[in-house]
Formats: structure tokens, sequence, C-alpha cells
């Protein structure tokens, strides 16, 4: 008799989950979304919307022997979930990867293709007709919109704003010794040290002029402006309690097996973990591996052994555009930067492109 598999959320780690496990048992997918949307090529989709098609891959064209709900969780307990349409799906294995929330246009906030792309053509038209844009966040989301943004207008006044002292202080300085060069010579305006007295008179991503004051006593003009910080766990449907408790930043903990504390049976993977880590596509696709394992093993009857121990060393691959960018790799012998020539190759000519349309074929 075959068990149940529910995946709750079909992001980076839940569609790998899903896509490695329908093959040995039921998969229940369940998404509000009709396709796996690789966001990492949302800000690409926003200066260039013709690219914008190569981020969705329709989970009834890879899923093709599991069950895709269109659905949210509202409520997980140690038997199944129940879904905010009021349907409940048991379940002999539940894996949880509702990931994070971020500030659109880096995950778009539409659930049907259609409507994700209709809203990147209405926001690239508002930034098109502006030539001043300010950027609040020099993370990576806001140094690769930035990058986005002068590959394809070179002229335009990009100003990047952000409280913290360094750019990306967690990594190496040869790394960011290189972002600065890249930065400096695409004339993208860096202001580190600094916030805003208060927020922009008009919404993100809508085009109007306006001035703003930072900290320092600095005026800053733009005509529009996009925000590119603030990370929320997707983990409402967990506040009941009725399944585990969660962590003050709405994460829960896990075992080294990504167990849930207290289950055998239940996992979670990617944001939403208390791994110490951070929370990138990348892990999250990491630990997807570990718990396909694991379910795999149990469905045969054996012992779960697979482990995940978090990266002694960050890890990141940073684009400035197509060609440009910056990144940081784990070696055998620490953390090594790497040049343009390599973020390019593994990730910013295509933007994942190419790895997921070879992972999310039909079986």
């Amino acid at each position: 008799m075959r068990r149940t598999v529910a995946v709750i959320g079909g992001g980076y780690g839940g569609s790998a989950v899903a896509k490695a496990l329908e093959s040995e048992a039921d998969v229940v997918l369940v998404d509000p979304r009709e396709a796996f949307v690789n966001t990492a090529g949302s800000l690409r989709a926003l200066t260039r919307p013709e690219w914008g098609s190569n981020m969705f891959f329709p989970y009834k064209q890879w899923l093709t022997r599991g069950t895709v709900l269109r659905d949210r969780a509202a409520s997980v307990d140690p038997g199944g979930v129940t879904l905010a349409s009021g349907q409940r799906v048991e379940a002999d294995y539940l894996v949880l990867a509702t990931g994070s929330s971020y500030a659109y246009p880096a995950k778009p906030e539409a659930d049907s293709v259609e409507e994700v792309l209709d809203d990147l053509r209405l926001t690239h038209k508002e930034l098109a007709g502006a030539e001043r844009v300010l950027i609040l966040g020099a993370g990576p989301v806001g140094l690769e919109l930035a990058g986005e943004i002068k590959d394809v207008w070179p002229h335009k006044q990009v100003t990047v704003v952000d409280p913290a002292e360094r750019l990306l202080p967690a990594f190496q300085p040869e790394l960011r010794q290189d972002l600065h060069r890249q930065l400096d010579e695409l004339d993208i305006r860096l202001r580190l040290g600094t916030g805003l007295t208060a927020p922009p008179a008009t919404e993100p991503g809508q085009a109007g002029t306006f001035t703003v004051t930072t900290t320092g006593g600095d005026d800053i003009t733009a005509d529009i402006w996009f925000r590119a910080h603030g990370v929320r766990v997707n983990s409402d449907y967990l506040a009941d309690g009725r399944l585990t408790t969660r962590t003050p930043r709405g994460q829960v903990p896990v075992t080294e097996t990504l167990n849930i504390h207290g289950y055998e049976h239940v996992y979670a993977i990617g944001d939403i973990t208390d791994v110490p880590e951070a929370k990138m596509a990348g892990y999250a696709m990491q630990h997807a591996e570990v718990v396909a394992r694991n379910i795999t093993a149990q469905l045969r009857g054996e012992r779960p052994t697979a482990t995940y121990r978090a990266a002694a060393d960050p890890m990141i691959l940073l684009p400035l555009g197509p060609r440009g960018g910056a990144g940081q790799l784990p070696t055998p012998d620490g953390p090594a930067v790497v040049p343009a020539t390599t973020v390019s190759e593994y990730k910013g000519a295509d933007l994942f492109t190419g790895r997921f349309t070879e992972q999310f074929s039909a079986a």
C-alpha cells in the first residue's frame, strides 16, 4: 500500500522534495500558485519583461504522478493538513516548505502566471520612464536589482541606501572590494551607514518624483523607489500550536535529520527551519535532498540516516546583470571568492533557468 506524502509549499525546497518522491509515494503538493516560480529571475523579468516566461515551471507538467492542490494550509497537525478551503489531506509524512515572503518585485505577489507577468509589465513601464531610481536595502536583492537596471538602462541614476556600515559583512573582504569596484564602474551610488528620516511619499514601484532626507541630513530626489529588505517567514498556519511551537522569528526547530522535534514523520525545509544559516534557495534545495533520502528510507522500511549541517562559511552568487557580479563558494580550504565570469556561468547568464528546466522535465 502506497503511503501519502503531503508537501506544503511548492517553492525551491518543496518542489524538489515532491519531484524526488513522486515515484516512491502518493505525493500531494499544496501551493496556491499554478507553477513553480524561479524567483531568482524576478528582477530580470522586471527589467526585461520578454524574459519573464522563463521563470515558470507549471506543477502539472512536471509532477506527473503526484496531485497538486492550489490552496493554502490553514492548520497542520501530526495526521495531516487542513486547507483554507476546508479540505483535509491525511498524510503519512508531512514536509513543511512554505518558505518566506519578501517585498515585490523580488518575490511576486500574485498566484497565477499571467497575473505575475502583468504585474511585472506594469512595473516595468513605471521604471522605464523614471530617470532616477532609489533602492532601499544594499543586501543581495538590492544590489542585484541595481545591476539589472543598469544593464538595461546604463544612463539611469541608481542610488542604493542602507543603514549598515558595510556591504555583506558576513562575507570575505575580497568579495566586498570586488563589489565596490564593480558598483563604481556601473555608476551605482551606494550610500551606506544612513537611513531615511521618513519613507518616500509614493508607493514602491510607482513612478512619481519625490525627495527624501537621509539621517545624515542629505536630500535624495528620485522618480521611483523599490524596497529591498524585510523577510517574513510564512508559518501562520502553525500559530494554533497543534503541531509545534514556533520561535520568535516564526521558524520551527528541527533536528539534524530535519525532522520537527518530536516527530519522525514530519519534516521542515528551507526558510521555515531554525537552521542557523542564510535563507537562500540553494540551502533549501540541499535540505530537500536530505529529507527526500530520509523519507525514501522510511518508505522502504529502513532507518533514516541522512543529516544536515549548516555550512561553516556562507556562500553566495550575486550577479550584477548577466555578466557582472561576485561570489563566495565553499572549498576544502575555506571560503573562496569567485569572479564575475564564474558568477555569470553558474547564475547570472540564465538565473538557473537551465538547471530547473532539467530538474523539472516531465518524468
